[in-house]
């Protein structure tokens, strides 16, 4: 671990003093909505350099030679822009706007190459492009290989499944949205809850995704993988749709551009209302408003000012779960219930806060800050009446939450000697303050019989992260890094009157990938390393601080190849093994230890445009 901090250090300072000489930096912008597009591919013919935009949409090549040269840019579902530019004798800077024009999706504009980072932001965007998204459950399995399910009415987050095991509702995958996250540690219904239902599909721009916890920005519930929603920066037009169904189904949404395309400030707001009584026998009777804005500032060349504010309420009736026998045998019907008062209610408020900076020595500064309310009850009837024969099984669990987070980073693209580089750091800081935290035996929502459980957590998560790349030849790319998280979990028990007791505990997560192009069509790539997922606070001070932050190791090596010009494949093998996995147990409070495991597999994805109107894909 020493050896990989002192080298990152060695090339830090390397970035710092190497020499700049002739210089070209640009900007690549969205030509509809103006707004800066980062993660466009950058071309420089002739000496062969190749640069990805940064959050402002900024990109530069240093130490250049004087003479002409062709600029290629290149960004899924935006038309190539080509040009030619003159570096002068005399040492200077060459500075440039390239507008793109949006299109659709084109397959043959794909270029394979060597991945900085293992996200599959192509494959994403493709996905986004060619399939009718209506919920946050399609956003999800938007995702090759991720699938879920619902079975409390709709209103409460999926049960997600990747990589061969049951993720429960995020346990073990890191979901974001416009870098804020969505999971909830020691949540009253499971380690790392994530409910996604707060995000309006329309208002979604990408998805970054990756397998494997190889990110060292991602943390803690990363080990099978990381999810990262962005939301669109600007609206090329307003919109209203409204839609209505079977069983009395009925959704409307209204997105309105609020601030003219050509100005430097952008702004839009959007909001989503859908009701349903669903298909069952007792009516669900499920309501789900959201509410969305979003602005942007550019206020200068160099700096950009984006902030958000969201709204989420649900609430549902569910019919639950249904014994086989007893549909078999005539009590229920296929739709029917035994216990028809499931159900729960839920919100969330969240504020975000974005301010992006290019210092002058070409270093990407972002701070963002974010703020989130949260309260959630579920009633849920797992047993129906074999504890209790006369009131039954029922059960509420409730949690009433604040969380805080900020994450500073840093981030720059330098040439090392006759290398291409890459350096990004950060801090990151989450903090959630949890009260009401409770389990209680109920009857028909309104009864409350016995509480079982019921205390505050307060938990705090530090962490600092390193990353460096290098482009060690034209067809080999190495990327190291690591990251480290501390942890303080704090439980206080309301019912047993006993003092708040306190558990710290820190991890070290090394990340190493490499990328190797055969050919301009086919890039072989080997991603490894180590994450982690936390255990909940309250069996974290109940356990004095024992299998807190059970690890995992994870490696895949794989191939991505287009195999002709609308054809595109991501072929790996993949190995993936737990020191501990977790089960909630939801009627007792607790999160169960089930051992060590050991998975290991094949992933295949396959895009294929056979016309300009139909896509046909494949995940297995």
């Amino acid at each position: 671990m020493r050896p990989a901090i002192t080298l990152y250090f060695v090339l830090f300072i390397g970035s710092l003093w190497a020499s700049n000489g002739n210089r070209i930096e640009g900007k690549v912008l969205d030509g509809a909505t103006h707004s800066p597009l980062a993660g466009a591919t950058v071309f420089l013919e002739g000496p062969g350099l190749q640069a990805i935009t940064d959050q402002l949409g900024t990109f530069r090549f240093d130490r250049l030679s004087p003479g002409s040269y062709r600029l290629t840019v290149r960004f899924l579902g935006y038309a190539v822009n080509s040009r030619e530019l003159k570096v002068p004798e005399s040492e200077s800077t060459t500075l440039i706007t390239v507008p793109l024009e949006p299109i659709g999706i084109e397959l043959p504009a794909v270029e394979v190459s060597p991945s900085n980072d293992g996200r599959l932001q192509t494959l994403g965007a493709i996905d986004l492009h060619a399939r009718p998204v209506q919920s946050a459950q399609d956003l999800l399995e938007l995702v090759p290989g991720l699938f879920i399910a619902q079975h409390a009415g709709g209103g409460k987050a999926e049960q997600i499944f990747l990589r061969g095991f049951d993720l429960d509702h995020g346990t073990d995958i890191a979901i974001s949205v416009d870098g804020m996250p969505v999971n909830m540690v020691s949540h009253a219904h499971g380690q790392g809850y994530a409910d996604l239902h707060f995000l309006i599909p329309e208002t979604l721009e990408r998805i970054d995704f990756q397998k494997g916890g190889y990110q060292s920005e991602v943390g803690n519930l990363s080990t099978a993988g990381s999810v990262d929603f962005h939301t669109k920066q600007a609206l090329d037009q307003s919109l209203v749709k409204l839609e209505a169904g079977q069983f009395n189904t009925f959704r409307g949404l209204a997105m309105i551009d609020l601030l003219p395309a050509s100005g430097r400030h952008r702004a839009y707001a959007a909001a989503e209302g859908l009701f349903t009584d669903g298909y069952f026998e007792s009516p669900q009777d499920f309501h789900r408003i959201n509410l969305f804005g979003k602005y942007r500032a550019l206020l200068s060349e160099r700096q950009s000012l984006e902030s958000s504010l969201s709204y989420f309420q649900s609430r549902w009736n569910a019919s639950g779960q249904i014994p086989y026998r007893a549909v078999t045998g005539g009590a229920i019907g296929r739709f029917g219930a035994i216990d028809d008062t499931e159900g729960g209610e839920t919100s969330r408020a969240n504020l975000q806060l974005r301010f992006l900076q290019q210092l002058n020595n070409g270093w990407l500064w972002t701070n963002q800050g974010y703020y989130t309310h949260y309260e959630f009850e579920l009633y849920s009837n797992f047993t129906f009446f074999a504890n209790d024969p006369i009131n039954g099984d029922q059960i509420r669990q409730r949690e009433r939450r604040e969380s805080f987070g900020y994450h500073s980073s840093l981030q720059s693209d330098y040439r090392l000697g006759t290398l291409a580089a890459s350096s990004r750091s950060g801090l990151q800081l989450r903090y959630d303050r949890i009260d009401e935290l409770e389990l209680s035996h109920t009857k028909d929502r309104r009864i409350t019989l016995d509480p079982l459980a019921l205390g505050a957590v307060r938990e705090l998560n530090l962490a600092g992260y390193v990353d460096q790349d290098l482009q060690l030849t034209s067809r080999l790319h190495f990327s190291g890094g690591l990251r480290f998280d501390l942890f303080r979990f704090q439980y206080d028990d309301e019912l047993e009157q006993l003092p708040g007791k306190a558990v710290t505990k820190g991890i070290a997560s090394p990340k190493l990938s490499l990328a190797y192009r055969l050919s301009p069509k086919t890039s072989l790539y080997l991603r490894s390393g180590m994450s982690f997922h936390s255990n909940d606070s309250r069996v974290v001070v109940a356990q004095k601080g024992e299998q807190v932050l059970p690890r995992s190791y994870g490696a895949d090596l794989g191939i991505q190849s287009k195999l002709t010009p609308r054809l595109l494949i991501d072929l790996a093998a993949w190995w993936l093994r737990l020191e501990q996995e977790f089960v909630y147990v939801g009627d007792e409070a607790v999160v169960e230890p089930s051992g060590r495991s050991a998975r290991s597999g094949f992933d295949l994805s396959a895009r294929w445009q056979l016309w300009e109107w139909l896509f046909i894909d494949s995940d297995l």
